[in-house]
């Protein structure tokens, strides 16, 4: 019997936590994203010449829900310029993959693609701390 797991997860025991969600976020926006930018000698924004994901925490944080979450940042370099930090904001959850970004509130990465989505409350946002008696 061979059965087949789909949901993304942190499957390789070599691969860190960090490097997990840099792949995935390369994988799932900035890529994309390449692949959809216009011409160079369009009069609109000019496509960023280079892409990097940061990743700034080294542990999940954990949303209202009880649900894990990192958050990331994808900074834009266009041209000879310096970077331009936090051009998309956004976390993913540890047990679907999920990603999101924020646009207004935090939606689903595909609302960066051209689908039309609203922001999901609550997605991204870290619980309380827990009170002390």
């Amino acid at each position: 019997m061979l059965v087949v797991c789909t949901v993304p997860s942190l499957a390789w025991a070599d691969e860190s936590i960090i490097e997990w969600v840099a792949r995935r976020v390369t994988d799932e926006i900035v890529q994309p994203l390449a692949q959809r930018e216009g011409s160079r000698f369009s009069r609109v924004r000019q496509p960023a010449r280079e892409r990097r994901v940061r990743v700034n925490q080294a542990s999940f944080s954990v949303d209202k829900r009880g649900r894990e979450f990192m958050p990331f940042a994808v900074d834009v370099r266009l041209g000879d310029k310096e970077w331009r930090e936090n051009d998309i904001v956004g976390c993913i959850y540890r047990g679907s993959g999920e990603l999101f970004v924020n646009r207004g509130g935090y939606r689903p990465a595909a609302f960066l693609l051209g689908k039309n989505v609203d922001p999901v409350p609550g997605a991204c946002e870290a619980a309380p701390p827990p009170r002390r008696s």
